[in-house]
């Protein structure tokens, strides 16, 4: 039970829910950006709720060499089993010899594609994401290569999925902290008042903003601490960058707030020059 990557597009990795838990070992948690669009694939295509799926720019290029059942969830693109228009956020079965072409996302950043079983590239560390900072996990698709599939069970009849890729601006809840005292009060108000433009220079390690200056009023040296999914770092050039799925487990630029886990999912897909505004709720 395969299928052939004939194009991995931009990038497209392999991707489940991560490792979570293994920050006092150095390895950040990993897993879908988006775990709400990774948690539907799978939901439609009635797999365990971790199983492995592709996390995907667009542009991916699959062939079935046996019959299968995918979902695709996530930003929102054009989608065709030989050059038919194929349903978002519906199970497609596909027969031996079919071809499922993702395009580019026109609306948000990540696509994700189920398969009915689930993607069994084996694990490390007890998941088979890949981290794109460490280099654990699957090494991203890659032309030719085939994708190993687990066995698969009957498929639910859900409704469609609506597409979770935004073009408008993104909110995003923060509490203030631990470091919101290493800056002047001007730049904490402009942190929740300014609006930043999302650089073209994000990734799943982390997603760099552009916008107004933000002062410290504290300029020693900070030593590494401990940083989470949605840290909010302020570089030495005054500039946030909130930390991804991929994030170092450690970092010396102080975190002047942390944006809630329920709107993390939300920077898997801004794209380069959207807005991001910054609402304290905490």
């Amino acid at each position: 039970m395969t299928l052939l990557v004939e194009l991995p597009g931009p990038l497209s990795l392999v991707q489940d829910l991560g490792r979570p838990g293994l920050g006092h070992l150095g390895v950040s948690p990993s897993g879908s950006f988006d775990r709400r669009a990774a948690r539907q694939a799978n939901a439609i295509l009635a797999n365990p709720v971790g199983r492995p799926l592709i996390e995907s720019l667009g542009g991916l290029v699959l062939r079935a060499e046996s019959a299968h059942a995918v979902a695709v969830t996530g930003a929102s693109s054009d989608i065709a089993v030989d050059g038919r228009t194929a349903p978002y956020g519906r199970a497609v079965l596909l027969r031996p010899g079919q071809v499922l072409r993702l395009g580019i996302p026109t609306t948000g950043m990540r696509t994700y594609v189920g398969v009915a079983g689930g993607l069994n590239p084996g694990s490390e560390l007890g998941s088979a994401s890949t981290d794109t900072l460490s280099g654990l996990g699957p090494a991203p698709l890659r032309s030719g290569e085939r994708l190993a599939v687990g066995p698969s069970s009957a498929i639910p009849d859900l409704e469609d999925v609506p597409p979770l890729g935004s073009s408008g601006d993104a909110t995003l809840d923060v509490m203030l902290g631990p470091r919101d005292d290493w800056f002047t009060p001007e730049a904490v108000r402009l942190l929740l008042q300014h609006s930043w433009q999302v650089s073209p220079d994000s990734s799943r390690i982390g997603v760099r903003l552009v916008g107004a200056t933000l002062e410290r009023s504290r300029h020693d040296e900070l030593p590494s601490e401990p940083c989470v999914r949605g840290s909010i770092q302020i570089a030495s050039d005054g500039q946030p960058i909130v930390l991804g799925p991929d994030h170092p487990v450690t970092g010396g630029y102080p975190v002047m707030a942390v944006v809630a886990d329920t709107h993390g999912d939300r920077l898997a897909q801004v794209r380069p020059g959207q807005v991001v505004r910054f609402r304290r709720t905490f």
